[in-house]
């Protein structure tokens, strides 16, 4: 064998080498990039399980509503910089999903994973935050909470697939009417 066939076999075998490392440190990246993902997604479960947020998105979606029928009310909203007193409720829902939307579009966290746990949850809020953002982006900026909009128009897209393709598949459990039933046998 000579000189120049060890050196060949040499080049061969560091190319290989090299490639296998470069394959190895894909895989590991993977591995860490699902790793983020699924701290990410534990963090996001945490702050929408927590008691603050709970409080929050009750004010959002129950009383809120019904305070913006007030014409002073509303007004006192639309003029509010910051948020303030049981209105800082209104920014802790917007700020979270606003950060959930950026981490979907940037891909920290699956848009498919976020939608299937929280489509429900994110349609909820955008629905009743929505008058309130188009009066925010009016008074400040036309893009505030742009990324909780785009989560909103991915889960609505995504819960309208969800909801086809569930009653596609025709799996479904049998409907357990007894709660419902002994309700309306009880209205008084």
């Amino acid at each position: 064998m000579t000189a120049e066939w060890v050196t060949a076999g040499a080049s061969v075998f560091t190319c290989l080498v090299i490639a296998a490392t470069a394959i190895a440190a894909l895989i590991q990246l993977r591995h860490m990039r699902g790793g983020n993902q699924i701290l990410a997604l534990t963090e996001c479960r945490e702050t929408l399980e927590s008691r603050e947020f709970r409080e929050a998105q009750n004010f959002v979606s129950r009383v809120l509503p019904e305070r913006l029928r007030d014409i002073s009310e509303a007004r006192k909203v639309a003029t509010m910089n910051p948020f303030v007193d049981d209105y800082q409720a209104i920014a802790t829902v917007g700020n979270f999903f606003e950060n959930m939307g950026l981490f979907v579009k940037r891909g920290i966290i699956d848009k498919s994973i976020a939608c299937d746990c929280w489509s429900f949850v994110i349609l909820r809020n955008w629905e009743v935050l929505a008058p309130v953002i188009e009066v925010i982006r009016r008074r400040t900026s036309p893009t505030a909470y742009v990324y909780f909009e785009y989560l909103a128009a991915v889960a609505a897209k995504r819960y309208k697939t969800t909801l086809r393709d569930y009653v596609k598949d025709g799996l479904r459990m049998p409907k357990d009417t007894s709660l419902v039933d002994f309700l309306d046998r009880t209205k008084s």
